[in-house]
C-alpha cells in the first residue's frame, strides 16, 4: 500500500474550470510519473481514474505540450504505458519524455502499441538491449519491400503500354518515399506456348481502347472472357464495393493492431476504448466500459469516420484473448459488421426549434462553468489565501451554479428526447422495486407531517426496457413530485398493475395537483418544499418524465385525479438478451 499526501490534496482539489483541469493534470503527471513502480493503493487508482477523466477533457495537443516540458520526470513504468495508449500527439510525448533503466525496458516495450514503439525508435539515448528488442519487435523495418515484379524486356511492347509502365514505376517510386511500396497493376504472365503473342496483344488493345474512349469522352467497351485484365474498364461499383465485415484484434490498449489485409491500411491505428468526440472511432459508453474490464463484447454499435471503405456504423462482437502462461490481458480479437443503412424515410427529423434550445443552452453554459470555476478558486484558495467570509460566499456561488447547470442539462435532455435526438439505453430493470426503494427513501420527509407513499402490488417483478440509471430517475421524477406537493397527513397510493404485455404503474395526485387541467404545462410551478424533483417545477418534471417513457415505448397521462405511467413488459426471453447486452456492451444498455 503506498499513501502520498500530496496525492490526497490534488484529488481533493475540483477541476470546474479548464485551467483547474490543466493544472490538475500537470500536478498529477509529476506526482504519479515518479512514483515507484510497485506502487498501488486506492489513492493510486483513483488518481490514474482521475488522470482519465481530465485527459476526456483536455485536447491532445495540450496535454502532449504539457508532458514535453522540461519539469516533467517519468520514470513510472505504468503511467508511461497508460500515456503510450493515448493519442499520438500524448503518445510521443511520453516516449520521448520516458526516462528508465534497461530492465524497464525490456519490460516494458513488449506490451507497448505499435505506435508508441514507433515513436520510440526515433530516439539516440537507448542503450543497444532496447534498440535490439525494438529491431527484434519489427519496428527498424518500417518500409515494405519491394514487390518482385516480372520483367518484360524479352517482350515487344507497344509505345503507348511502355510509355504506361515507365509511369508506373515513377508512381511507384514516389509512394514508396513516404515510407511504404505500392505494386503496379498486375502485368501478364509469360506463357510458354503460342499463345504469349496473343496475350500481350490483348492487352495492349485493351490499354489502346480505354486510353481512346477516355479521350473522346466515351465509356470503354465492357469485355469478358479469359483475356488478361486491368481494372481500366471494370464497372466502377465492383471496385468501390463496401465491406460488410472484416476480422480485427486489438493491443492492452483497445488499439487496432491487426485486421484484415484489405482493410489494414484503413483500420490500422483506430482507438477503439478512446471515448473523447474527436475520436475517428466512436463505440457507445457501455462498450468502452465493457473493454476496460476485459468483458466480451456483443453486438456493441461502433462509429468510424475515416476512408470511405470503412466510414459508417458497424456492430462489434469481440472476446478478450489472455496469455495461457501468465493469464497476462493481450487484447481482443473480434469481427466487425456493417450494419445497413437506414431508408431515407425512416431517419429522424430534425426539429429546428429542439437544435436552437440546444445551442442557446450551449451558449449559456459557456459562462455558468466560467462562473463555477472562479468560484471554486476562491473557495478552495487555489491562488492565495482568502477570507472565510468570501469563502463562503463563493461556495454558495459554486453550488448555484452547479443547480444552474443541472437544470440546463434537464432542458438539453427534454429537448433531444421530444425530438427523436436521443435515444435511451438498451436494458432492464425491475420499476416495481426502483419505486418502493424510492418510496422508502421519501418516507422520513413525510414522516413529520403525517403522509406516506404505500406501494401495492408490487411483490412481482415488473420488468421494462429501462437501465437501472434510467428506471431511477423516472422514478424520482413520479415520486418526488407528487410527494412535494402532498399537504400534510395526506397518503399517496401507488399501485403496480400487470396487463399482459404491459405494466401500468398508477398514481394517486395529490390535492394539490389533481384539480390542475394541464399537468404537464410549464406553468405549474412547484412551491418552496423540502423535497425538490426539479428547478423547473411539477409541470416541467412530469413532462420529462413522459418524455423518458415514450422513448422507452410507453406513455405518462392523466386520467382524473390520477396519474397512470405505462410501459412494455419484457419477456423472460427479452430480459436474458437485454442481460446479454449489457455484459457484452454496456453495464447501462
Amino acid at each position: 500500500m503506498y499513501f502520498d499526501d500530496r496525492l490526497a490534496t490534488v484529488l481533493r482539489t475540483g477541476v470546474g474550470s479548464d485551467r483547474a483541469a490543466r493544472t490538475q493534470y500537470r500536478q498529477l503527471l509529476d506526482l504519479l510519473g515518479t512514483l515507484p513502480p510497485d506502487a498501488d493503493g486506492i489513492l493510486i487508482d483513483n488518481a490514474y481514474a482521475r488522470l482519465k477523466t481530465l485527459s476526456e477533457q483536455l485536447k491532445p495537443a495540450e496535454r502532449g505540450a504539457m508532458i514535453r516540458e522540461p519539469g516533467v520526470r517519468l520514470t513510472n513504468t505504468r503511467l508511461i504505458a497508460a500515456l503510450a495508449g493515448d493519442e499520438a500527439e500524448v503518445t510521443s510525448a511520453a516516449m520521448a519524455a520516458a526516462r528508465l533503466s534497461e530492465a524497464q525496458w525490456q519490460a516494458l516495450i513488449p506490451d507497448l502499441p505499435i505506435a508508441a514503439r514507433g515513436f520510440l525508435r526515433h530516439r539516440r539515448d537507448l542503450d543497444d538491449a532496447t534498440n535490439a528488442t525494438l529491431q527484434r519487435l519489427g519496428i527498424g523495418d518500417l518500409v515494405l519491400p519491394r514487390p518482385d515484379i516480372l520483367e518484360l524486356s524479352d517482350l515487344e511492347l507497344s509505345d503507348d503500354l511502355a510509355a504506361e509502365d515507365e509511369e508506373d514505376d515513377e508512381a511507384e517510386l514516389d509512394i514508396a518515399t513516404l515510407g511504404w511500396t505500392a505494386s503496379p497493376p498486375p502485368r501478364p504472365q509469360p506463357v510458354s506456348d503460342d499463345g504469349e503473342n496473343l496475350a500481350i496483344g490483348a492487352l495492349v488493345r485493351r490499354i489502346e481502347a480505354f486510353q481512346r474512349a477516355r479521350s473522346n469522352g466515351h465509356p470503354p467497351p465492357s469485355h469478358s472472357g479469359d483475356t488478361p485484365r486491368l481494372p481500366l474498364d471494370d464497372p466502377q461499383e465492383s471496385r468501390n464495393k463496401l465491406p460488410a465485415a472484416f476480422d480485427f484484434a486489438t493491443d492492452t490498449a483497445g488499439r487496432i493492431n491487426w485486421c484484415d489485409p484489405a482493410i489494414a491500411p484503413m483500420a490500422v491505428g483506430l482507438a477503439l476504448m478512446n471515448g473523447t468526440t474527436d475520436s475517428p472511432a466512436k463505440l457507445n459508453p457501455s462498450a468502452i466500459s465493457a473493454m476496460r474490464h476485459r468483458q466480451p463484447l456483443r453486438g456493441a454499435t461502433a462509429t468510424i469516420t475515416g476512408a470511405p471503405a470503412i466510414t459508417g456504423e458497424w456492430r462489434i462482437d469481440a472476446t478478450p484473448n489472455f496469455s495461457r502462461e501468465s493469464g497476462r490481458f493481450l487484447g481482443y480479437y473480434g469481427r466487425m459488421r456493417r450494419l445497413p443503412a437506414l431508408p431515407a424515410t425512416a431517419q429522424p427529423a430534425t426539429d429546428p426549434m429542439a437544435d436552437r434550445m440546444r445551442q442557446v443552452l450551449h451558449e449559456l453554459r459557456t459562462p455558468v462553468n466560467a462562473i463555477q470555476g472562479f468560484a471554486e478558486i476562491i473557495q478552495q484558495q487555489l491562488y492565495g489565501p482568502a477570507p472565510h467570509e468570501y469563502r463562503a460566499l463563493a461556495a454558495t456561488i459554486a453550488s448555484d451554479a452547479a443547480r444552474i447547470l443541472a437544470g440546463f442539462d434537464e432542458l438539453d435532455r427534454l429537448a433531444r428526447l421530444e425530438s427523436g435526438a436521443l435515444e435511451l439505453d438498451e436494458g432492464s430493470s425491475d420499476l416495481a422495486a426502483v419505486l418502493s426503494k424510492l418510496a422508502g427513501q421519501l418516507s422520513p420527509a413525510l414522516r413529520p407531517r403525517g403522509g406516506s407513499i404505500n406501494v401495492w402490488g408490487a411483490e412481482d417483478p415488473a420488468m421494462v426496457p429501462l437501465t437501472q440509471d434510467d428506471a431511477e430517475r423516472l422514478g424520482w421524477r413520479l415520486l418526488a413530485t407528487v410527494a412535494a406537493e402532498a399537504s400534510p397527513a395526506e397518503e399517496i397510493d401507488l399501485h403496480v398493475v400487470h396487463e399482459g404485455t404491459r405494466v401500468m404503474f398508477v398514481v394517486e395526485l395529490p390535492a394539490s395537483l389533481a384539480g390542475a387541467s394541464d399537468i404537464f404545462s410549464a406553468t405549474l410551478q412547484a412551491g418552496q418544499r423540502t423535497i425538490n424533483a426539479g428547478m423547473f417545477g411539477a409541470g416541467f418534471t412530469l413532462r420529462l418524465a413522459r418524455a423518458e417513457a415514450r422513448a422507452a415505448g410507453g406513455n405518462l397521462s392523466q386520467e382524473g385525479d390520477l396519474l397512470r405511467l405505462s410501459l412494455p413488459l419484457l419477456t423472460p426471453q427479452e430480459e436474458r438478451h437485454s442481460q446479454d447486452a449489457r455484459g457484452a456492451g454496456s453495464q447501462t444498455a
